[in-house]
């Protein structure tokens, strides 16, 4: 006895979950807001109201955020663009360290013995919150945009060799089998079997990370490692709000272009 087909259009029922299934769901969001309630007082959000009770101080350093000033444009231009300058740079040595990691980490590429050690360097420099890598390279090479470049370099390359080295994974096997097949070398098989595939999306990746850095080397300019995130602090330790404000306004519009510009290489690669 065969059973009739749905009829056409029909949506299918959605699977039933098992008891087990429902138990886990249950213990893992339970758990969640469980900890969330047991948490609440440990980061102090019992204070929230006083964001919004209004005082003098807050009033002042509004009205003067709301006020920018303007008059040291061309400092602000310049640092922002050594700012880019840092993360152009370090985007560019890490991409450079990432491409050999990445494959060394990918499990059909490279043997397991090279994979793990590979995969525990990628997580150890992706662990390290770059502003503590800054910090290290401000002591070793002293103030400077050099440590801000290094810090991104070394914390970037980790993360994509994560994503290189996932990408790696996700390929045809096909244009590597034949490229396998008339003999070539290992070496071979990556730069005509594997590249072409992940060449686009790691190209992505790049520029993706290159956005990130963007900001993330306007936050190591507060630990000495240039750009215009030094003048911030200057600035804030100063209380010269208004040119705190020109200043942020100077990094949201340069973050932005640097986003757009991204999106539009990323759609001509994919």
């Amino acid at each position: 006895m065969t059973t009739a087909a749905p009829p056409a259009g029909a949506v299918p029922a959605p699977p039933t979950k098992s008891l087990g299934a429902w138990a886990l769901d249950v213990l893992i969001w339970g758990g969640v807001a469980a900890l969330l309630i047991y948490s609440f007082d440990a980061v102090d959000l019992g204070n929230l109201p006083r964001l919004f009770a209004g005082s003098d101080v807050v009033n002042n350093f509004i009205g003067e955020l709301l006020r920018p000033d303007f008059s040291k444009w061309r400092l602000f231009v310049g640092e922002m663009w050594e700012t880019v300058q840092i993360a152009l740079w370090g985007t560019f040595l890490a991409v450079f360290l990432g491409v050999p990691m990445g494959l060394a980490a990918a499990r059909n590429i490279a043997p397991v013995w090279v994979v793990q050690p590979v995969r525990w360097i990628m997580n150890m420099l992706r662990s390290i919150p770059d502003l503590v890598i800054g910090l290290l390279f401000v002591v070793a090479v002293g103030l400077g945009p050099l440590a801000g470049v290094l810090a991104i370099a070394l914390n970037t390359a980790g993360v994509l060799a994560k994503l290189f080295s996932e990408a790696v994974e996700s390929i045809d096997k096909g244009p590597v089998e034949g490229v396998r097949a008339t003999g070539a070398s290992k070496m071979h098989e990556i730069v005509w079997g594997v590249i072409p595939q992940v060449a686009p999306l790691w190209t992505s990746f790049a520029l993706y990370r290159f956005e990130s850095n963007s900001r993330s080397a306007t936050v190591l300019g507060l630990i000495g490692a240039g750009g215009i995130g030094q003048v911030l602090f200057e600035s804030m330790n100063a209380f010269a709000f208004r040119d705190v404000s020109a200043i942020v306004i100077i990094v949201v519009i340069a973050v932005t272009l640097i986003d757009l510009l991204s999106q539009a290489m990323r759609k001509r690669l994919l």
